[in-house]
């Protein structure tokens, strides 16, 4: 059985380790939830048989220099190739202040790898990477693709979206300023000469 932890961050991921102890991300709050999965009900749920993409996270001590945390890198990307994974993306995000102490340890060099590799393989490269004293911390990440309809479905409603702030923009640039209609300005010497007329008539008398 493995541990389960949904990242609040990144939704469409989840994540499953069989490390019980709380992953510290930077000072993220405790807001993650954890359950219980199997890798081999995961593969038999996967009916298009595709090997399975997976993201690794993991922390190693501060206690190296940026020249020694190279070679330790380098030695957990051949744990993944040597166990049959296919490494497709790494990353490393530096130094970072953990969200707790581990190992008496404040800080630690974050690095990523996302890898596709057949589930019961991810068993070895997760008992390796407990093994290791190099290694502070580290997540396992299933990512579950988006089926085709999915994506369709996220596509037209970006397009609507898109659509109408453009039918809006184009509404607001289409709309005539309404001008103000210029007051009519009172000649005083027109008023003067009606008041006369006014003035000398009989029907005043």
């Amino acid at each position: 059985m493995y541990f389960k932890h949904v990242v609040p961050e990144k939704p469409e991921l989840k994540v499953f380790s069989k490390n019980p102890g709380f992953f510290p991300f930077f000072k993220r709050k405790k807001e993650n939830i954890w359950g219980f999965f199997n890798f081999n009900n995961f593969m038999a749920k996967n009916k298009k048989n595709e090997i399975p993409h997976y993201e690794l996270l993991y922390i190693v001590s501060n206690k190296y220099t940026e020249d020694e945390l190279k070679p330790i890198v380098l030695n957990v990307n051949k744990t993944i190739e040597e166990n049959g994974g296919k490494i497709t993306y790494k990353e490393d995000w530096g130094k970072k202040k953990l969200a707790y102490s581990i190992k008496h340890f404040n800080y630690g060099y974050y690095s990523l790898a996302e890898f596709d590799i057949e589930g019961g393989q991810v068993e070895k490269i997760d008992k390796e990477l407990r093994m290791s004293s190099e290694i502070l911390r580290h997540t396992i990440v299933v990512k579950i693709a988006k089926t085709a309809e999915e994506i369709k479905a996220e596509k037209t409603r970006a397009k609507v979206i898109v659509k109408k702030a453009i039918k809006e923009k184009r509404k607001e640039k289409e709309e005539p300023l309404k001008k103000e209609e210029p007051k009519t300005k009172v000649d005083l010497k027109d008023l003067d000469e009606k008041l006369d007329k006014i003035l000398d008539t009989d029907d005043l008398l």
